[in-house]
């Protein structure tokens, strides 16, 4: 069963973030994480029930643990910024 509107939480400060309030709403499918080993790593947490890392950057590497494409104008500005990015 989807959880769409989870709050994001930014972490730190990434291009791809541009345009989006923190505390924007991302749509998450299932309830898999990845803890990061490296806290500088997490770019975005959530909660539910507990924080959790739902995004993580490095260099030129930006992975997300919800659905963009199922995100609404949040989900479309990432995707824009994505296609935008020079890392």
């Amino acid at each position: 069963m989807g959880r769409p509107g989870e709050r994001l939480d930014r972490a730190e400060p990434h291009a791809l973030w541009e345009g989006i309030a923190d505390g924007s709403r991302f749509y998450f499918v299932h309830s898999y994480y990845v803890e990061a080993g490296d806290p500088s790593l997490v770019a975005a947490f959530s909660v539910y029930g507990f924080p959790f890392t739902c995004a993580v950057a490095k260099d030129n590497i930006f992975a997300v643990q919800f659905h963009p494409e199922k995100s609404a104008q949040s989900g479309l500005a990432l995707l824009g910024n994505f296609m935008r990015w020079q890392p």
